[in-house]
């Protein structure tokens, strides 16, 4: 497929032809792709939209990364905000997290919590500190998926205190709280728990 077959194939309105020339966009350099992506954005198909965010996450560039912010800020779909929130972290954590903590508060959808919560969970450039506090948001969340992602922060948080100088405050508080998980309404978050628990 050519590049002008793939733009208007993005342009067509038709999701089952857009999806196919996203998709075949990561073969090319960002120079090519990035333009593509940032029209697929603009479509009204949200999956059209969250995989062009998927697209923008794997070919960096600034304009992808400006149009990701406003994608994570004000698309009307919690799909398409949860993949801009993926994808803004695989450009840069450190630039990212000011953005998803913000986006985590503004946010009371859980599927781009759960993103968010996701895309950070395991990353080794999240602090602990910073991890702490967004567990602590999201314990309070009414969903149980959202509280069992916190729950699996928490586990990570006590792993590394195993390794941390003994008595890290982060890690003390993490067991604390993923004790008090054990009483919770939602059986997931309990398993989840147990496991960060024993780890």
């Amino acid at each position: 497929m050519t590049l002008d077959q793939q733009r208007e194939a993005i342009l067509s309105g038709d999701p089952s032809r857009a999806m196919p020339a996203l998709a075949g966009l990561r073969e090319l350099p960002a120079d090519q792709a990035v333009p593509l992506l940032l029209l697929g954005l603009q479509q009204s198909a949200f999956m059209v939209r969250s995989l062009s965010c998927a697209g923008l996450g794997v070919k960096p560039t600034e304009a992808g990364w400006q149009a990701l912010v406003a994608a994570l800020a004000s698309d009307p779909d919690a799909n398409v905000r949860a993949e801009a929130a993926n994808a803004l972290v695989s450009h840069s954590l450190t630039r990212a997290w000011p953005l998803l903590r913000q986006a985590f508060e503004c946010n009371p959808e859980w599927l781009v919590r759960c993103s968010i919560l996701s895309a950070v969970a395991e990353h080794a450039e999240m602090e602990p500190g910073d991890l702490l506090n967004l567990a602590r948001l999201a314990l309070a969340d009414g969903d149980g998926t959202v509280r069992a992602g916190a729950a699996e922060i928490l586990g990570r948080l006590v792993r590394e205190g195993a390794q941390a100088p003994a008595g890290a405050p982060w890690a003390i508080e993490a067991r604390s709280a993923l004790a008090a998980l054990q009483q919770d309404r939602d059986h997931r978050v309990v398993a989840v728990a147990l496991n960060g628990l024993q780890g």
